[in-house]
């Protein structure tokens, strides 16, 4: 075992994945913390699929196997039910309670699982639902959910709250800086009540 701690990021594109890995990142550089990444673009431009693999601590490669993440966050349901077979047993899962279907559903007429069947299978893991959409609006940008994904989970990750604010300041626009502090405490007062 490389004695990481993982975290599987996981959205659609434009949805803020590659900036959320980045600030864990800075928060790791931030406490002297070695840190592995990656990301894949699965079509990103076009609603497609994009991942980012975050190993906190660890030797060997950035790469997370199925079944090894300590933590997923998810900005939709979805997703989190795409990747949730690469949780360990005790793993945790941050979820955002938002459904994007892809286009095949409509184009190809395919049967879409509902929103309660995602979540009644989300609910095998340790989960904490909560409405990060909603919350970053209140914040002030609708564009800030994925601070409030980040501010959710910090309760768990092995990085101090304050070295990941720190980070969210030094890495989004300058003018977005307070709402984005905003929508991370957001994030952390309604995070941290797991199913």
């Amino acid at each position: 075992m490389s004695g990481s701690y993982d975290i599987l990021i996981v959205g659609i594109g434009g949805q803020g994945t590659i900036l959320a890995s980045n600030i864990l990142g800075e928060a790791c550089l931030i406490e002297n913390r070695h840190i592995r990444g990656a990301e894949t673009h699965g079509m990103a431009q076009r609603g497609g699929s994009v991942e980012s693999h975050i190993r906190i601590g660890g030797e060997f490669g950035p790469l997370i196997t199925p079944g090894q993440a300590d933590l997923l966050i998810s900005f939709d349901l979805l997703e989190a039910f795409r990747y949730s077979h690469y949780l360990k047993p005790d793993g945790k899962m941050v979820v955002n309670n938002h459904l994007v279907l892809p286009t095949s559903v409509f184009t190809q007429k395919l049967k879409a699982p509902s929103e309660a069947e995602i979540v009644a299978e989300l609910k095998k893991h340790a989960l904490c639902l909560l409405d990060a959409d909603s919350l970053a609006i209140a914040a002030g940008s609708p564009l800030s959910a994925n601070v409030v994904m980040l501010g959710a989970a910090a309760g768990v990750m092995p990085l101090k709250p304050e070295s990941l604010l720190e980070a969210v300041k030094r890495l989004v626009p300058k003018k977005t800086v307070e709402i984005n502090a905003k929508a991370f405490e957001a994030g952390r007062n309604a995070g941290g009540t797991f199913r």
